[in-house]
């Protein structure tokens, strides 16, 4: 199991939480993701560690920006 941070950019509610969430969950492995509004911080579980690029296009397809 891998478990990764990332911080994403512009969420504000809980509607934000569902699509980053929703979006994430879609990418093969994938086993939970936790999402910490006040941090803006999203964390997955995955059976590996997942590709970057694979994160930031499911980050953007929800509508919202991954931080460098």
């Amino acid at each position: 199991m891998s478990t990764q941070e990332f911080r994403v950019l512009g969420m504000s509610c809980g509607h934000c939480v569902n699509f980053v969430t929703d979006e994430l969950k879609t990418l093969p492995g994938v086993v939970s993701v936790l999402v910490d509004l006040p941090t803006e911080t999203v964390t997955v579980t995955s059976e590996q560690a997942l590709q970057p690029t694979a994160i930031r296009t499911a980050i953007e397809a929800a509508g919202y920006e991954l931080a460098d």
